[in-house]
């Protein structure tokens, strides 16, 4: 598959008082930076500016970065210089991300989220991508059900922008537990094979099923007790397994003493978000929301957890072989064409100085590269040199829906 990395790995790569200053230098020197790491390609990282953001840097768990800097519409001038830095550097463009809440519930909000979304959709017309990645989000004030209607009403029309430009939108499934301080887990309604369909068949009835599509990470399934295996056979089974076009190469690591103590529903009390009975106003302290996981469970960069078969069993750490084969054996892919997009949120390593993340970017892409053309190998070998000279493969290998 082709490989690439989010640009969110290294938010500070260039000093936001020199990028802010100068909104498309942050670009060139990532896409100088992919290339001498090793990155063939790179997802471009937009988002709201700091001073528009509705959310705290310091309230989340994973802050975003703006590389991408559209408080100005991206222009033909624009475009030219980041494709002069894209020829020059011989790095080219999976695709563009932005991943906020477009299902917001104050409107005036929602509208400024959108219309960003429309500045990216633009942005990658011009720069020769063809397709974005975000998320759907959540109305937190209205029922899973009542959000499909939201879906419906103000989520279609943005698919509609999208196959105006020719643009597929894949959709991320985290499922953002710690996104609100308040205690609902899925604030991103697009968070499972069930929830794909449902939308999915919503998106049908309006003209844009072929916009919609599912931009998948496995640690979000390990967050959720699930396995690549089987969500890809389950897609499969239900005719769906042409969702999943592109992918995020992060993994999740399960605590099991966290998992004794507070279950998959992480902690639910005392986290420190809250002062007494009304929620904390201060961005540091909302940030404690994020234990509702992080209580059980830690980001992976690939490669840099140790080789655990039993946790791999256990749906408790990404079986990066099997995560790569099972996408060959039960989805609807064509691997050329297909990006994996290495996302760096391990929290040990998150450091934001370039000498001491480039080695370790460097090496956990030359991981996902190795793991996955030792998938190709054996898929090749297993389901196409062997079955022409009649000869069965050995065992059973792992098994969806296991118990």
């Amino acid at each position: 598959m082709r490989l690439s990395i989010l640009t969110a790995a290294l938010q500070e790569l260039t000093p936001r008082e020199r990028r802010d200053a100068d909104p498309d230098l942050g670009v060139e020197e990532w896409l100088e930076f992919a290339r001498q790491i090793g990155a063939p390609n790179i997802e471009l990282s937009a988002a709201l500016h700091p001073t528009e953001s509705d959310v705290p840097a310091a309230a989340l768990l994973d802050p975003v970065a703006n590389t991408l800097d559209l408080r100005e519409p991206f222009s033909a001038a624009r475009a030219a210089r980041v494709r002069r830095a894209m020829q020059s550097t011989r790095v080219g463009l999976s695709d563009l991300a932005y991943f906020d809440n477009m299902l917001a519930a104050d409107e005036s909000l929602r509208h400024r989220k959108h219309e960003l979304m429309r500045r990216v959709f633009d942005a990658a017309v011009l720069l020769g991508a063809d397709a974005v990645a975000g998320f759907v989000g959540r109305n937190p004030a209205l029922s899973l059900d009542a959000n499909l209607v939201m879906f419906e009403e103000v989520f279609v029309p943005l698919l509609k922008e999208a196959k105006a430009r020719g643009l597929t939108y894949r959709v991320e499934q985290c499922p953002m537990p710690g996104w609100t301080i308040g205690d609902t887990w899925h604030n991103n309604i697009a968070y499972a094979p069930g929830p794909w369909i449902a939308l999915h068949r919503i998106c049908e009835r309006h003209g844009v099923g072929d916009q919609f599509r599912i931009h998948y990470d496995p640690s979000h399934a390990i967050l959720m007790g699930q396995d690549s295996r089987s969500v890809f056979q389950y897609l499969k089974d239900a005719g769906y397994d042409f969702l999943i076009t592109g992918f995020h190469v992060k993994g999740q690591v399960i605590d099991s003493r966290g998992i004794s103590a507070w279950g998959y529903g992480g902690q639910t009390m005392q986290r420190g978000d809250w002062r007494g009975a009304a929620p904390s106003t201060d961005p540091v302290e909302q940030r404690h929301a994020w234990k509702k996981q992080t209580v059980f469970c830690e980001h992976e960069l690939p490669g840099t957890a140790r080789h655990d078969p039993l946790a791999y069993l256990q749906n408790r750490t990404v079986d990066w072989l099997d995560h790569q084969l099972a996408a060959r054996e039960l989805l609807r892919i064509d691997p050329e064409k297909t990006f994996l997009v290495v996302e760096h949120e391990y929290p040990k390593a998150r450091v934001q100085d370039k000498s001491r993340l480039a080695p370790i970017l460097a090496a956990s892409l030359a991981f996902t590269r190795a793991i996955d053309e030792a998938a190709a190998a054996m898929y090749a070998l297993q389901h196409e040199v062997l079955p022409a000279q009649g000869i069965a493969v050995q065992g059973i290998g792992r098994e969806a829906y296991r118990s």
